[in-house]
């Protein structure tokens, strides 16, 4: 792809109040990855490693473990939280784009296992598909079409990527979380959000083997074309972009500057992605809420289970104000401020 491609078209932003954040649960699977694990096994530079993404170590999930187990776990840490029945939820949507399978969903097995009696659907919108599925819960809120929603991000990225590719191999670990959202006061919920794609640069970030595009053969799997490939340089540059541009533009929306909300939580892809573009929006980073150094980046996963721990470390409190942003393969991204 051209080094000359055109920045992202955002569409405009849009509110969605009256929504609020019932509880809050994650997961990470017990396997630990260190860099030092990495580079005896692999040979990988675990100093590299730290100083190019911040990442410490990650989680894999066990041999007998798929996304849906994860994403099983968080959401039932999430219900748990709220003391609600399952009977009580009547929506349930999945963002992931490690699914156990290409069907049935990985929405109905989850169904299936918390004994839910309501839809179940997956959205795939990559790193993006937590806030995709956010948004879209919240909207089904807003409009009565639902009363408690459970919506969980997750994915088993170590399935996935090449453990050859020493640039993406060491960035992805498993990981998942949950929220229920259910109505809240008129002045709660997505105060405003950017949600948006760029299908031009669907080549920067790819799986291009194993759809209908390309079944799996002996010869597609010889040349590792079912691994993630990834363009880093051009996603990285996008990434600081888009994750810069939808925090201003989701601010500016609801009449509000940067040091009126109280914690970000960013796609926990890459800290120096996060860095550049809060040092370009004069953000302290105090007011950033950071991971990556545990998990890596876990995709779908990666802002519910950030939520979650920032829940569990008191950093959020009713009515504060809160940015959400996901941004990944498509390419996509989704961006909200909500008041808690």
């Amino acid at each position: 792809m051209s080094e000359e491609r055109p920045p992202s078209l955002r569409p405009r932003c849009r509110r969605l109040t009256g929504v609020r954040v019932l509880s809050t649960g994650s997961y990470v699977p017990d396997g630990i990855v260190t860099n030092e694990h990495l580079h005896k096994r692999l040979g990988f530079d675990s100093d590299w490693i730290v100083k190019r993404t911040g990442i410490l170590e990650r989680r894999h999930a066990l041999p007998h473990q798929a996304t849906s187990d994860l994403c099983y776990q968080a959401g039932r840490r999430c219900i748990d939280a709220a003391g609600v029945k399952p009977s009580d939820i009547d929506l349930c949507l999945v963002g992931t784009f490690t699914p156990d399978m290409s069907f049935p969903s990985t929405a109905c097995l989850i169904q299936d296992q918390l004994k839910l009696t309501c839809p179940a659907v997956d959205l795939q919108a990559a790193c993006a598909g937590f806030m995709y599925a956010f948004i879209t819960g919240a909207a089904y809120i807003a409009s009565g079409a639902s009363d408690l929603a459970l919506i969980i991000g997750g994915d088993a990225n170590s399935r996935v990527v090449n453990p050859d590719d020493i640039k993406t191999y060491p960035l992805f670990g498993d990981g998942a979380g949950a929220v229920l959202l259910t109505r809240g006061r008129p002045d709660q919920g997505i105060l405003s959000y950017s949600l948006g794609a760029d299908g031009s640069g669907g080549d920067l970030l790819s799986r291009p083997a194993c759809g209908s595009r390309m079944p799996p053969t002996p010869e597609l799997l010889a040349k590792g074309l079912h691994y993630m490939y990834m363009d880093g340089r051009a996603v990285f540059r996008w990434a600081v972009a888009i994750l810069c541009d939808t925090i201003q533009d989701v601010l500016t929306y609801a009449n509000m500057t940067p040091d009126m909300v109280n914690l970000y939580i960013p796609h926990q892809a890459n800290i120096r992605i996060i860095n550049a573009a809060i040092d370009v929006l004069r953000i302290p980073r105090s007011r950033v809420y950071n991971n990556l150094e545990k998990y890596g980046n876990t995709s779908a996963g990666s802002i519910p289970l950030a939520l979650d721990e920032a829940m569990q470390d008191k950093r959020i409190k009713e009515n504060d104000l809160v940015v959400m942003s996901g941004f990944g393969a498509g390419l996509a991204w989704g961006t909200a401020l909500v008041r808690w």
